[in-house]
């Protein structure tokens, strides 16, 4: 199973309001489609998104906009908060989808918008339905490869961001007990499993803390 991690490029006049509302305004720096369910007997969403920003210049915007009957936002802490959308299907959005429902792909959440009103995410599937799709998205759109390749259970997850060494060694490290409290193996125990010097394997876990440390604090 292959992976496609792309940035999708679309013409202002047909992304969604509140895409370009993300790009104008700097009230929001981060938005993130974390789930969805669309009914298209009933061309009716529902969304789930997490929203890094200013609630209440949101809440203005996504009021104005006639797509979306309902919606609650929920804050989380002072600067990010849920949004929880219904939402009526847009003729534009059936047509940019109609590419995707064609093949056997599957969206990895999140759905990342930018700042530059871009969508960023992740897609798995055949090598060939991939292929076909970039082949195939409308002309008005541009698409970035960001990254391509054989899809593991890291992918897209804290450990993602770490080599297979760095995740071997926290793995190692995981099953000796080197991270219960009180601490049940010590910094020998785990380079020795390793096969490597005590300041290799400290080098190698703290390199892999740090990584996961900055993927959850968002930095």
């Amino acid at each position: 199973m292959k992976y496609l991690t792309l940035t999708l490029r679309q013409p202002r006049e047909t992304r969604h309001p509140m895409q370009n509302f993300i790009a104008d305004s700097p009230a929001v720096a981060r938005e993130e489609l974390l789930a969805w369910n669309i009914l298209r007997e009933a061309s009716v969403e529902y969304l789930l998104f997490y929203v890094e920003g200013d609630l209440d210049p949101y809440r203005t915007a996504i009021a104005e906009v006639d797509s979306i009957p309902e919606y609650t936002l929920v804050p989380i802490d002072s600067r990010s908060f849920y949004a929880y959308v219904h939402q009526e299907t847009r003729e534009t959005d059936t047509d940019f989808r109609s590419v995707f429902a064609r093949r056997q792909l599957l969206v990895v959440p999140p759905i990342e918008y930018t700042g530059e009103g871009h969508m960023r995410f992740t897609l798995i599937g055949a090598p060939e339905d991939l292929r076909s799709l970039l082949d195939e998205l409308p002309e008005r759109i541009a698409a970035d490869v960001e990254e391509v390749g054989d899809y593991d259970r890291r992918h897209g997850t804290v450990a993602g961001g770490l080599t297979d060494r760095q995740f071997e060694a926290a793995s190692v490290a995981a099953r000796l007990g080197y991270y219960e409290v009180p601490r049940e193996a010590s910094l020998a125990d785990v380079a020795d499993e390793l096969d490597c010097a005590e300041s290799t394997a400290s080098n190698l876990l703290r390199k892999a803390e740090a990584s996961v440390m900055r993927r959850i604090v968002g930095e």
